[in-house]
């Protein structure tokens, strides 16, 4: 299975081929109108173009990420954002129980709806989450007597975390979908 790629990234990579196309295109007037000036003009309105679009996009995602909460969550401490989940969890419709801060078996919540159980590990982190939080979810379910586990960051995950979640089946979730999970459940709340 392919590593999903950032949206940041994805956006990037699209400016990127559409800066590329907007060249081709002024090489192609050029080649066209055999006009040097014509080709720099295309180039030029496209480039700019390009930018506007950039930005927009930007803008946009600085815009969800505002909306989302998830800087508030970023200066958050470890307890404060197993909290947070719990909440979060409950107002999509999961049963969410704190599990004791000590000595928790790798899991801090287990989850559950519609008869399935779920352990999740809760990393507030400023760096990237390593594979111990993943061996740390997948040794508590046997513990817990759960279907699944979860490992949920603000931040993202090493490639041998990634791995290793794979492998096991451990569900990640990573930024870019905690940022989606709480934009999802405050359209639900305000509607």
């Amino acid at each position: 299975m392919a590593r999903r790629k950032s949206k940041k990234k994805q956006q990037q990579e699209t400016v990127n081929a559409i800066g590329s196309l907007v060249i081709l295109g002024g090489l192609g007037m050029l080649y066209y109108t055999k006009s040097l000036m014509i080709a720099a003009m295309v180039i030029v309105i496209g480039i700019i173009a390009v930018a506007l679009v950039s930005r927009l996009i930007n803008e946009a995602r600085l815009n969800r990420l505002r909306r989302s909460g998830i800087a508030e969550i970023d200066k958050m401490d470890g307890i404060q954002f197993e909290k947070y989940l719990e909440q979060l969890f409950r107002l999509q419709g999961y049963k969410a129980n704190a599990t004791q801060a000590q000595g928790d078996y790798g899991a801090d919540l287990v989850i559950s709806r519609n008869g399935e159980k779920i352990v999740v590990q809760a990393k507030r982190y400023s760096k990237n989450v390593g594979l111990k939080a993943v061996q740390e979810a997948y040794g508590a379910v046997a513990h817990y007597k759960a279907s699944a586990a979860w490992v949920v960051t603000n931040s993202g995950y090493t490639q041998q975390a990634v791995n290793l979640a794979r492998s096991n089946n451990v569900r990640l979730i990573g930024r870019d979908e905690l940022v989606e999970m709480i934009l999802r459940v405050k359209k639900k709340v305000q509607a």
